[in-house]
């Protein structure tokens, strides 16, 4: 499993689809906003939770279609599949080093790229612990619809549409977490409402990414 997460950290990196995308597409978003938006520090200071987390959750969208593509194009995924390693382990490194190689870059970026937002003092902390509870579940539903896309011509745009609705329960709660940080409100339910989503589908979604693989493999 380590030489597995090993090798899939270095084809992200070097297939460009790693640390750069993501955040490049994070850094236009926020840069672009207050051009929209305009100079009005309030209304930015706002909206700034929401715009970081929509930033996140896109960038992280842009390379789900690597995380089984280049395995399936040079047949590695038939390989895996045959290997030792159950297809469920298979499936959660993939996840693992999807979430390492953009979602971790992302949650790091957010207190920079947040000054540019005049997001206030006391949501710094809230938007980066609201987006590390809530990127790697992101990264899983990511790849669960990489397996029902995968060796489909011009997936992308189909595994977008499939998986933009999951995500908006983790980007409702995560952005909540953020304002009401922002806003000195209790975050304790809406915390634990992410905490509950990231563990949920961090526990049943291997499995079924693994059933999806098997029946698109035969």
């Amino acid at each position: 499993m380590k030489a597995l997460l090993v090798r899939d950290l270095m084809l992200a990196i070097r297939a460009g689809g790693g640390f750069g995308l993501g955040l490049s597409f994070f850094l236009i978003v926020t840069v672009l906003v207050p051009f929209g938006v305009g100079p009005q520090t309030e209304l930015l200071s706002r909206i700034a939770p929401g715009i970081l987390w929509i930033g996140a959750l896109l960038a992280c969208l842009l390379s789900l279609d690597r995380i089984l593509a280049l395995d399936w194009e040079d047949g590695s995924l038939d390989l895996l599949a045959t290997a030792p390693l159950p297809m469920e382990g298979i499936v959660s490194i993939k996840a693992l080093a999807h979430w390492i190689t953009t979602g971790l870059p992302l949650v790091l970026a957010a207190p920079v790229l947040g000054v540019l937002l005049s997001l206030p003092i006391p949501a710094y902390q809230w938007v980066v612990i609201s987006l590390a509870v809530g990127t790697p579940a992101l990264s899983v539903i990511g790849t669960f619809g990489a397996a029902l896309t995968v060796g489909i011509k011009r997936g992308g745009l189909l595994m977008s549409l499939l998986v933009l609705p999951l995500y908006v329960p983790t980007l409702i709660f995560g952005a909540e977490v953020a304002r009401r940080g922002a806003e000195g409100l209790t975050v304790q339910a809406p915390l634990l409402l992410l905490a509950g989503i990231s563990f949920g589908v961090i526990a049943l979604l291997p499995f079924a990414s693994a059933a999806v693989l098997r029946i698109n493999l035969r």
